[in-house]
């Protein structure tokens, strides 16, 4: 599972022109789901992304947690981030996982993260054609792939 996190002032998706997620200061979360992802990919990465210390303290300095500054999570489903680019200039997809299984990790993701007693979880609608609005702060971007766990 690949995760492309950012620290968000406010985020919004919608889809057909109509807000379906909205989030104040927190985490936006674009989430690629590989055909071999299990349980502990999402165990291993809600650990991670809730405890990820990337917001300021009360010196500017990047030392606390989405949970440590009550902050909301808005997660979107994003299939191309499992994309390869090896060979040729179109992207290759056959590492993502089909529908019937990214959409069952995608739930248990957000699922897992409901019991992280984070404030406010919102999600985008799966395999909708959405729109996402962002107020990046920093900006701060994070990469993090639970098959390399760097």
């Amino acid at each position: 599972m690949r995760l492309l996190i950012q620290k968000v002032n406010e985020a919004t998706v919608l889809v057909s022109r109509k807000v379906v997620g909205n989030i104040n200061k927190g985490l936006l979360i674009f989430q690629g789901v590989d055909q071999a992802d299990t349980h502990d990919d999402i165990t291993w990465l809600v650990k991670k992304v809730i405890n990820l210390r990337i917001f300021n303290d009360s010196n500017n300095i990047m030392n606390l947690s989405v949970k440590d500054v009550e902050g909301d999570i808005l997660v979107v489903s994003q299939f191309t981030l499992m994309a390869s680019v090896k060979k040729g200039n179109r992207p290759s997809y056959i590492k993502a996982a089909n529908k019937i299984h990214a959409i069952s990790m995608y739930k248990k993701f957000i699922d897992h993260l409901n019991t992280s007693h984070i404030k406010s979880i919102q999600s985008g609608i799966f395999r909708a054609d959405m729109q996402v609005k962002l107020i990046n702060d920093g900006p701060t971007t994070i990469w993090i792939d639970s098959k390399k766990r760097e």
